[in-house]
This record gives C-alpha cells, sequence and structure tokens, in this order.
C-alpha cells in the first residue's frame, strides 16, 4: 500500500517554459531556438548544459548568471514563482493529503528553489531540495534519503518525476513505485520509452494520482 507520494519539481510541478524563455532573451536568441535545442537535448540523451555551449559557445553559464544577477537583481532570472505551478498541482497534492497520503517535494534544485516552493504555501508535508542534501538524482542515495525522511518503507513510496533515467529506473531500482508524467519535453520523450511501463505507470496529469493511489471507497 502506498503511504508517501514524492514529487520531483521541474516539469512536473513547475513549467519551466518561462525560465528558458528568459534565458532566450539573455543570450540574445530567438526562443524558439533555444527551446528546440533543449528538445534535442532531451531526444538524443545529451545534458542540458551542451544546448548553452549549442546556442553561445563558449558560454561560462556560472559567470553569466552572476553576471545576470547583477545586472537584474529584482527579475527572476532562473528562478520560479507560483505563476509557474502547473494549473493540477494544488488541486492533486490537497486531494492526495485529503485521502490520507503524506505528500513530500524532493527533486534535482539549487538551494534558493527550496525556499520559492515553500512561499507558495503548497499542500505538502515537506520541501527538500538536492543541494541541501548533496546528493542529486540517479544516486541511489538520493532515494534512500527520500525513504528517511518520509520516514516510510521504500514499497510505501511513490515517486512522481518526468524522466526514466533520473526518476523512473532509480526510484524502481530503490523498491519505490514510480510513476512518470508525460510534460515537459523528457516527460513526452520518455514516457514513449518501453522502460516506462515496464518499470513504472505513465500518467497525462497529477490528477490522475489520487485514484491510481488511494481510489475513494464507494
Amino acid at each position: 500500500m502506498i503511504k508517501v507520494v514524492v514529487f520531483d519539481v521541474g516539469e512536473t510541478l513547475i513549467d519551466e517554459t518561462r525560465i528558458w524563455c528568459r534565458w532566450a532573451d539573455r543570450l540574445g536568441v530567438p526562443r524558439f531556438a533555444l527551446l528546440g535545442v533543449i528538445g534535442g537535448m532531451a531526444a538524443t540523451g545529451r545534458p542540458l548544459t551542451d544546448a548553452f555551449e549549442l546556442v553561445s559557445p563558449g558560454i561560462d553559464v556560472a559567470a553569466e548568471q552572476i553576471a545576470w544577477a547583477a545586472d537584474e537583481p529584482d527579475s527572476l532570472r532562473v528562478n520560479f514563482d507560483a505563476e509557474d505551478l502547473y494549473p493540477d498541482v494544488r488541486r492533486a497534492l490537497g486531494e492526495l493529503r485529503s485521502r490520507g497520503l503524506q505528500v513530500i517535494v524532493a527533486g534535482n534544485q539549487p538551494p534558493q528553489a527550496k525556499s520559492a516552493l515553500e512561499r507558495m504555501d503548497l499542500p505538502v508535508d515537506g520541501i527538500y531540495t538536492s543541494d541541501e542534501w548533496d546528493l542529486h538524482k540517479p544516486d541511489p542515495k538520493f532515494f534512500l534519503k527520500v525513504a528517511e525522511v518520509a520516514g516510510a518503507r521504500p514499497t510505501q513510496i511513490c515517486y512522481v518525476g518526468d524522466r526514466i533515467d533520473n526518476d523512473v529506473l532509480p526510484a524502481h531500482a530503490a523498491g519505490m513505485k514510480p510513476v512518470l508524467i508525460r510534460r515537459g519535453p523528457w516527460g513526452y520523450l520518455h514516457a514513449e520509452l518501453p522502460q516506462a511501463t515496464r518499470y513504472g505507470t505513465v500518467i497525462d496529469n497529477l490528477d490522475a494520482l489520487p485514484d491510481l493511489l488511494a481510489p475513494s471507497t464507494p
């Protein structure tokens, strides 16, 4: 029986479109071009950092972020806020909790993401990031830490994310129930891979989770 549902952040809870459009504007390339290159990274299995090098050869991403912060100290830049939540997030998380499930957020995110998520007042029992743990998916230790903070056995935990490599396979290896959501570049592409249904369950939106994990009694 599933007792805990744990969510990835980017393209699971957060629509990253605005972030990447701001990056395109910053780098002086058409938004469609950068978004298309990111899709190419997802399709070919290349790291996302390669997208920056393709559209801006020789770029130092860390240095660019520092310069960006100096130029626009009050803008969101690479960060997100409540406007970036997918519309089904609050509704689905609230429904899961109403059915007695513990709800946790834990994904590969920088330190500022935790405070951003906390400001949203989401119906969750805990929010954690990879940087605060110094553990990053798909490291098996990340999923051990998830089970630790959840206070549950891996078999009682469902992990929801948008990627086969970072979410489905390592969660399955840890003994958890993986769920892949079909959204974002990786989500749509990875949902077509045989591993998606071999090792997990594919959903089109978060509203499908309550009945999947905790069906209401008639």
